[in-house]
């Protein structure tokens, strides 16, 4: 070894703390904002902007009315987000809990677009009640799912999924019935800050100042709840209550928060896990480090949008930008959660019992159907009433059978990808929606959509395979170690599935034309197939179930075990790449016709074990008939229900299948 190297030893890395990490923050967003103001009028008249709402120059004015204001709002929408996640953290004892990852943002965005659309003289009673009964609704309906098991982390979080897809489906509905209503909330329901004077700050402010306050009187109590609750009650403390009050509270300043700027992503779950990681274990100095860091996490990152917004060729709302830069930052912080036991999670159980004669119940599915299909053709409304086509009325099926096919083919897709995937991590909570693969694919066909003068059909398919395959890529290379667990799972699918929300944010919010177009795909509609594109997929989704139908011992095998499944012959490496690449093939077809946001790849596999098909073999055409079923009776009850109107069929599909899981989850 070379005697300098003896003489200067190499120092290690200074330890990340939450102090430090707060302070790197607050000089990044002291020198943007010095450099913004000494580029627009000079650091002396921009600081007196601040003050003087009577500058001399335009610029003052802007400054006064406009940028001051915003950089308050984020400190005070990032403190408070980051309040409301620490907070749900404790009272839950789960790091996944956020106010994104357990629906109550959604919720609050949707009751203030249902209040804005249907009632909007109840907001003139407080924006932030309006946004609390929504959010609130959205936490009692995770706690009712969970209640029975005792607030388990993995059930919370997959109830707060559900409910988040649930509501934002709503929303969905919301918005593609009332576009011109609705249109201008659509970047402040993204996450815009954008101040048009002191008023929203001066709104804000003092409810956090007063949820800050409760906060602190609660510090005390709720570090009971780091005990087990034997000991909790052995201090003489009602863990009923005490649960109520914190999460209350959060409800009651995410509310406040999303009332005034929308939903921004991920500030409520980043910032309190990066402060766990740095070192702050007790709740006192969490609080603290989790709201400050909060506060200059958000408004950091707008002050560099705002820094470079001149070479965007579109909007970006900052809530997008949240997300955006978020998603990457979980997936980093996956690996270093303690989530709990390293332990493999075991075989999914089964809602129903074995049926004894499989062969004759999918018999029976496939009469139902073929009958299904029947009615979807022939029975419906016109601008004439109820109507029984003639079979040999073309003009009428022409439209229909082409709906009916890609309806049935993108069901049975999403159905074996659910069933592949759910076998293949001996997990019942996974699908290619909430594992984020659906999520990945819709960012590729997006982005496809957008870049490419003029997609071809097998160019789009290509590319929300590779979006696919991207997502369990990611989802393969962090939870390999952890042994596939389902949290871990779960949480890699909420960062995929918030870079989604955050490049749906920009595409939606950015004002081209071929928005529309995209809101309709994403909620699943079946509106624009022609006749060869439903050939097309209906063909596809035949030859991917002909090839899934071999690899039904492999599922058989897998759930045994690696060393089981070796020593059994199977070829572990290879059996689990294929299974995985067709996993991204049947969801990038699905998704190519009906968009993201379906729950079939999630309902249809336990609605076959319900049924009895429990062996591999069975379970996958059990799940394909229940998939198809599904997809053709949300097609044409979407297309039925408020004709002329015309709700898409995924959307349909997830109201359905949403309440259901929600009721089946409710029996766990």
């Amino acid at each position: 070894m070379p005697s300098d190297a003896l003489a200067h030893p190499r120092r290690p890395w200074p330890k990340l703390t939450p102090g430090r990490a707060c302070l790197v923050l607050g000089l990044a967003l002291l020198a943007l904002s010095l450099a913004v103001l000494d580029a627009r009028t000079g650091l002396g008249p921009g600081l007196a902007a601040l003050i003087d709402g009577t500058g001399a120059t335009p610029e003052a004015l802007v400054l006064h009315f406009a940028w001051w204001p915003r950089l308050a709002m984020a400190l005070l929408a990032g403190g408070g987000l980051a309040l409301a996640g620490v907070l749900m953290q404790q009272v839950l004892r789960n790091p996944l809990a956020a106010p994104t990852t357990l629906g109550v943002a959604n919720g609050a965005n949707l009751a203030l677009l249902a209040t804005s659309l249907l009632a909007p003289g109840l907001l003139g009673l407080g924006r932030e009640w309006v946004a609390l009964a929504g959010g609130g609704l959205a936490m009692g309906l995770v706690f009712a799912l969970a209640w029975r098991r005792g607030l388990a982390p993995v059930v919370v979080v997959l109830g707060g999924l559900v409910v988040n897809l649930y509501f934002g489906a709503l929303s969905m509905v919301l918005l593609l019935f009332h576009q011109e209503e609705l249109k201008g909330l659509l970047i402040w329901g993204a996450g815009s800050l954008s101040q048009n004077g002191w008023q929203d700050a001066a709104f804000l402010a003092p409810r956090l100042a007063l949820g800050a306050l409760a906060a602190i009187w609660l510090l005390r109590p709720l570090a009971v709840l780091e005990l087990d609750e034997a000991g909790a009650r052995s201090l003489g403390i009602s863990l009923k209550h005490l649960r109520l009050a914190g999460l209350g509270l959060a409800v009651f300043l995410t509310g406040c928060v999303v009332s005034v700027v929308g939903i921004i992503g991920f500030i409520g779950l980043a910032a309190p896990n990066i402060v766990r990681l740095a070192g702050a274990r007790r709740l006192g100095p969490r609080l603290l480090w989790s709201t400050l860091l909060g506060a200059l996490l958000l408004a950091t990152t707008d002050q560099l949008l705002q820094r470079y917004s001149g070479a965007l060729p579109t909007l970006i709302p900052t809530g997008a930008t949240t997300a955006a830069l978020g998603a990457p930052l979980l997936l980093w912080l996956i690996p270093r959660l303690h989530l709990g036991g390293q332990t493999p999670p075991r075989e999914a159980r089964a809602f129903g019992t074995r049926h004894p004669a499989p062969g004759r119940l999918a018999t029976w599915l496939a009469l139902a159907l073929a009958g299904l299909a029947v009615v979807a053709l022939l029975a419906g409304q016109t601008g004439s009433g109820w109507q029984w086509a003639s079979p040999g009325d073309w003009a009428l099926l022409q439209w229909r059978l082409p709906r009916v096919l890609a309806a049935a083919g993108c069901g049975v897709m999403l159905a074996i990808a659910g069933t592949l995937i759910q076998r293949l991590t001996a997990n019942p909570m996974a699908s290619p929606e909430l594992l984020g693969i659906s999520g990945g694919s819709a960012i590729a066909l997006m982005g496809a959509i957008f870049l490419l003068p003029a997609p071809s059909n097998l160019a789009l398919v290509g590319a929300g395979t590779l979006g696919a395959l991207a997502s369990l890529a990611v989802l393969v290379g962090l939870n390999r170690r952890s042994g596939f667990q389902p949290e871990r799972l779960l949480l890699t699918g909420v960062a995929i599935m918030a870079l989604f929300d955050a490049v749906r944010a920009v595409v939606l919010a950015g004002g081209d034309p071929r928005g529309q177009q995209v809101i309709a795909w994403l909620s699943g509609s079946t509106y624009y197939v022609d006749l060869t594109s439903a050939l097309t997929v209906t063909g596809a989704a035949l030859l991917l179930a002909l090839v899934a139908a071999p690899l039904a011992r492999w599922l058989d095998i897998l759930p045994l075990g690696g060393a089981t499944a070796t020593a059994l012959g199977l070829p572990l490496a290879r059996a689990r790449l294929a299974l995985l690449l067709l996993v991204a093939l049947l969801t990038a077809g699905a998704t190519l016709v009906v968009g993201p946001l379906s729950f079939v790849g999630l309902l249809a596999p336990h609605l076959a074990r319900l049924l009895g098909f429990s062996r591999a073999g069975t379970h996958l055409l059990g799940a394909a008939l229940a998939g198809a079923l599904l997809m053709v009776l949300a097609d044409w009850l979407g297309h039925q229900w408020l004709f002329p109107e015309e709700i898409p069929a995924g959307l349909v599909a997830s109201l359905l299948g949403g309440a259901y899981f929600m009721w089946g989850l409710r029996r766990l």
